[in-house]
């Protein structure tokens, strides 16, 4: 499928904001447009791990990632008129980042009870990508139920589970590890973290 160069992003109310921001600031370099859906629960994790004072009524890009971005839309999560909740809009996929267990599950049980699991729910029966950076431990059953479900249906689940060989030096760096991984299963060539190369030792 040729590029769209849209892409659709959420951020739900899991620990790890700073991997959604992140992502973000770098996704915006490499799409056209990013449509960006956040609950209110993320908004609370962002306020508390992030130090950014955000609400319902300040929410903004700017306020997000600390200076303006014209190529990042934010939608009402409670809108279903927004582009992303209709298949017929195409675009090149869809990150929710943090994910929830609660949001998963919803996604998994097939309960669009808002924009973010309504647009997930297209990505699936459209066949469009969809991937579930998913943060909570241990996993319960229920848990691993709902992404095994989820992975048979298409989704693409990727835990946020930092690498550590890199050998980052801060938690930036820690949290690119998963950022870079987003972007390759996206097929976006980066320079984020550096491409793993094997050296034979002498």
């Amino acid at each position: 499928m040729a590029s769209t160069g849209r892409l659709v992003v959420a951020l739900t109310g899991a620990s790890g904001a700073i991997y959604g921001l992140r992502f973000l600031n770098q996704a915006a370099r490499h799409f056209q447009q990013i449509y960006l859906a956040v609950s209110d629960q993320a908004m609370q994790v962002i306020s508390t791990e992030m130090d950014i004072a955000v609400n319902p009524r300040n929410l903004s890009v700017e306020r997000l990632l600390g200076r303006p971005c014209d190529n990042i839309t934010l939608l009402d999560r409670k809108n279903y008129f927004s582009p992303p909740a209709s298949g017929s809009f195409r675009h090149d996929g869809m990150v929710i980042v943090p994910c929830s267990m609660g949001t998963a599950a919803r996604i998994a049980g097939g309960i669009s009870d808002d924009l973010v699991t309504r647009a997930a729910d297209v990505c699936l029966k459209e066949r469009r990508r969809l991937i579930l950076v998913v943060r909570e431990t241990p996993w319960n059953l229920i848990h691993l139920r709902n992404m095994t479900q989820l992975a048979e249906a298409g989704a693409t689940i990727l835990p946020a589970a930092p690498g550590f060989y890199y050998r980052p030096k801060t938690i930036e760096e820690l949290a690119d590890t998963i950022v870079a991984r987003i972007l390759q299963q996206l097929d976006i060539e980066h320079k984020v973290v550096p491409q793993w190369q094997f050296t034979e030792k002498e």
